[in-house]
């Protein structure tokens, strides 16, 4: 493993640094354009998760556009019948899952399952290819997988969130929605003696609420990160690895397929997961009690 600046070979563990380093811009103090020296500075860029996830999703836009626009009853090609087994199963998660009425589900469950699942797969390109390519041309970082950073997953999980909100208010009204947060689980009691702990009931009902809907994005959020993170980084383990003759010839290759062809299961479930919880978040929403 070559050094970044060609001076000897680097360390396993700036190997490991260097590979979960994302591309980053932001203003420095005097207000000019810096790379790669953002560290604490919260108005930073990701340039390769933007790119990345912009990118994953035009490509989204594109494949499904191409198959509708050559949509075909009589000779459906191949394509065609696979878009339509995914819109049927998001359809069909959808239908027995929200119990709401909203024409923006459907759609947001499917965009949600193959823009999340386009974004993990990435995570089983080699991990030295697309960032070698990016060195080659001058670019000294490039993350390729936009779920390992935890300021994309929760840039989606945030989106969500106000769109709960969004349902609640729309479906149960203002004070349905203060409802949800102080009225719940305890109903505080409305007349007699009791109604002198009313106060501390609702109280104790808001934070205990306003924890519980705080937990949805965070939790959406850093289940996602998590488990591609996660896998990420074994996929950068198995590399070292081998190229420090750890696992030699034909055994890293079964090693790294292997790890890949299990990691496609945790790719689509990780998606899936994302999709199901937006949908159930949702219903919830848009359901009284």
């Amino acid at each position: 493993m070559a050094s970044e600046g060609g001076h000897g070979p680097q360390t396993t563990g700036e190997y490991i640094q260097h590979h979960l380093q994302n591309l980053q811009v932001c203003k420095d103090t005097s207000g000019e354009w810096v790379w790669n020296h953002c560290a604490g500075n919260p108005m930073t860029i990701n340039v390769d998760s933007m790119f990345w996830s912009v990118l994953l999703g035009m490509v989204f836009v594109w494949l499904f556009w191409g198959a509708a626009r050559k949509t075909s009853a009589k000779k459906p090609s191949r394509f065609q019948a696979f878009v339509e087994i995914i819109v049927d199963f998001v359809d069909s998660s959808v239908k027995d899952t929200f119990h709401g009425k909203s024409s923006l589900i459907a759609p947001l469950g499917l965009t949600i399952f193959i823009w999340v699942f386009l974004m993990n797969l990435m995570d089983l390109v080699p991990v030295d290819w697309i960032p070698e390519l990016a060195k080659l041309a001058g670019v000294e970082y490039m993350k390729v997988v936009p779920t390992t950073d935890v300021n994309v997953t929760f840039g989606m999980s945030i989106a969500v969130f106000v769109l709960i909100i969004f349902y609640t208010i729309k479906n149960k009204g203002v004070t349905g929605f203060i409802g949800d947060l102080t009225l719940h689980p305890i109903a505080p009691p409305l007349k007699g003696p009791g109604i002198i702990a009313a106060p501390f009931i609702i109280a104790f009902n808001f934070i205990l609420e306003s924890v519980a809907l705080l937990a949805k994005p965070v939790s959406l959020s850093l289940r996602l990160f998590g488990n591609m993170f996660a896998g990420e980084l074994i996929f950068i383990l198995i590399a070292i690895m081998f190229s420090q003759h750890i696992i030699i010839g034909a055994m890293g290759g079964v090693l790294h397929l292997g790890w890949a062809a299990f990691h496609v299961l945790i790719v689509t479930l990780q998606a899936f997961i994302f999709m199901m919880l937006t949908i159930v978040y949702l219903s919830l929403a848009s359901e009284s009690h």
